[in-house]
């Protein structure tokens, strides 16, 4: 973390702001959602488990398992509610200024949302280029947000970030307040507890 601290302003002000404009350029297709309930779902992990282990397609058109990383990378699962949303549409982009981070933790991102591939698809092209897989727990529908206990009871997914280390346990669980983004310092931060 000392090396990054000069980010750290940085990250406070692409999180908070600079992220956001994105959406301007496709507002007129962002579904307002509105305030939802912060948190809508009971938590099935815990810190020091073994991650449930899933399979999912991705937009890319291969498939994406958890096990294909076991002893080789630590792993971020960025669970998102929907595709369209004014937050989820900000969220992922700005991962991309933190790319460099991942690969120096030897960690992969994950993005994981309920919708379908051909929603994904459109949604993560008008996003712009995303480094990492995007993954669509879409049928059975939502099976690996309800193993880990963030299925909303409107079929959507909670806002969750989940950092697994190498050996396949959960070292992070955040279960965010889905109107609002997880603060990028904070996934720096985690990385930053893991062995390398």
């Amino acid at each position: 973390m000392k090396k990054y601290v000069f980010l750290l302003p940085l990250l406070f002000v692409l999180t908070a702001s600079g992220a956001s404009a994105l959406s301007d350029v496709y507002k007129e297709n962002i579904y307002q959602v509105g305030k939802l309930k912060p948190v809508d779902s009971v938590l099935k992990v815990k810190v020091g488990q073994k991650a449930p282990v899933f399979t999912l397609p991705a937009v890319s058109g291969k498939k994406v398992s958890l096990a294909d990383y076991r002893g080789k990378k630590n792993v971020v699962l960025s669970f998102v509610p929907a595709a369209w949303t004014p937050v989820c549409s900000d969220q992922w982009p700005g991962y991309n200024i933190v790319q460099d981070l991942f690969g120096e933790h030897d960690a992969v991102l994950l993005g994981i949302s309920v919708d379908n591939i051909p929603t994904l698809h459109s949604w993560t092209r008008q996003m712009g280029d995303l480094w990492f897989d995007v993954l669509s727990d879409f049928w059975p529908h939502g099976a690996v947000a309800s193993r880990y206990g963030i299925l909303r009871s409107d079929g959507t997914a909670e806002r969750a970030i989940i950092v697994i280390d190498k050996k396949g346990i959960l070292r992070y669980i955040d279960v965010h307040d889905v109107n609002e983004r997880p603060p990028l310092e904070s996934i720096v931060r985690e990385l930053e507890k893991l062995p390398k």
